[in-house]
């Protein structure tokens, strides 16, 4: 066996053991072994490595099988950090966590929808080393910068080629973040990050093909397959915000008439409103739509009812397309979800093609709440240590 071999072998032994801590700790070295059908010797000499590395401890004694008390191993969850990045257009969200995903900090500040690129970056980079001189934590022991974008992102060059939500193009995030701050940074898609933060860290029931729908200011989504992230073959994979359902319906940000997201993010429920209450305030938003709908006003209830149809038709289009087995809902729209979820599992019980898929979708709003965009940059970067 050659040295390269043997060294592929090494690391991918490693990354399963660290994996397994992950996913069983506290665990013995004696179930790692069992669990990863590696030789005891090799576990207990890369577990060693592994302490040494600062990725991951001994915790308590556990129960004897036998012999003596085993001592049980957990990640190190202060080892190592990764800054994470949650942008859009009114918004940037930045925080920093541990290998776990606990968030030891985290800013939001709002921005100008108008913002130039340039204008953007440096807003960027200025908050990001604002975030770790904040958190006193050692830059050494920072991984990398994710960071999750709102548009259509070449994952590859780390750039982010159009944004629906901003109208802005080609922005070098990846080339300009590393230049700026002696990083490294990967870059992808807020939906599909999503979809990663939902995965690694939700308490919702995975299955072998699971998806996160985000509907908020725009609507997208993150497929992921055997543990693997979807991208497409044009990193643009999971883009049903921007799939038609009426040819000559509402304007979209995108160019195209009548696509999803104008009818079911926090913009379109406004402009249903619009259409269908008279005298409606003229400051009327999606959170007072929401409120209004809670106190019992029926006409903002039946708008509520007539979003979440449309989210049905576009949840069963998705299913007819992607036939996942388990679908998670994301993003700002789903506070509302006491009025909405009812809604959408009747359209789709009523609309989907076979028996099968009207009752075998299993559909859940996310716990994870706003962090787990967030949460899913940070997995950019965590899953390089366990995968």
């Amino acid at each position: 066996m050659d040295r390269g071999t043997f060294e592929m072998m090494k690391l991918a032994n490693k990354r399963l053991i660290l994996n397994s801590i992950r996913l069983n700790g506290p665990i013995s070295r004696a179930k790692i072994a069992k669990q990863t059908k590696i030789t005891p010797p090799t576990v207990s000499k890369i577990v060693k490595e592994l302490i040494e590395e600062e990725l991951v401890k001994e915790s308590h004694l556990g129960e004897s099988e036998g012999g003596r008390k085993p001592t049980l191993l957990l990640l190190k969850e202060d080892g190592y950090f990764v800054v994470s990045v949650d942008a859009s257009s009114t918004h940037l969200r930045v925080m920093i966590s541990n290998l776990v995903g606990e968030i030891l900090i985290k800013k939001e500040i709002s921005q100008s929808s108008s913002l130039s690129k340039e204008k953007f970056l440096k807003e960027l980079v200025k908050k990001i080393r604002e975030i770790i001189k904040t958190s006193a934590v050692d830059s050494e022991k920072i991984l990398g910068i994710g960071v999750a974008m709102h548009g259509v992102v070449d994952i590859e060059q780390g750039t982010c080629l159009f944004s629906s939500d901003s109208g802005l193009k080609n922005i070098p995030i990846k080339e300009s973040l590393e230049k700026e701050l002696n990083l490294p940074v990967m870059v992808e898609n807020n939906s599909r990050a999503m979809a990663l933060g939902e995965f690694w860290f939700g308490k919702n029931k995975k299955g072998d093909s699971f998806s996160v729908i985000n509907i908020g200011r725009g609507v997208g989504s993150g497929i992921i397959t055997d543990g693997t992230l979807s991208r497409g073959a044009h990193d643009t994979a999971g883009e049903i915000g921007h799939t038609t359902i009426s040819m000559h319906g509402r304007q979209c940000g995108c160019g195209n008439k009548g696509c999803l997201e104008t009818y079911i993010t926090g913009e379109g429920i406004v402009k249903t409103a619009r259409e269908e209450i008279e005298n409606i305030p003229s400051d009327i938003s999606p959170e007072k739509i929401y409120q209004l709908a809670k106190q019992g006003e029926t006409e903002y209830i039946q708008v509520l009812e007539k979003v979440g149809e449309y989210i049905g038709v576009g949840i069963v289009n998705y299913i007819h397309t992607v036939d996942p087995e388990v679908i998670v809902l994301g993003g700002g729209v789903l506070k509302s979800q006491e009025f909405l979820m009812p809604i959408i599992k009747k359209t789709i019980t009523e609309k989907a093609l076979t028996d099968k898929l009207k009752k075998g979708i299993n559909l859940y709003v996310s716990d994870l709440g706003e962090n787990m965009t967030l949460l899913g940059a940070s997995v950019l970067f965590l899953k390089k240590l366990f995968h």
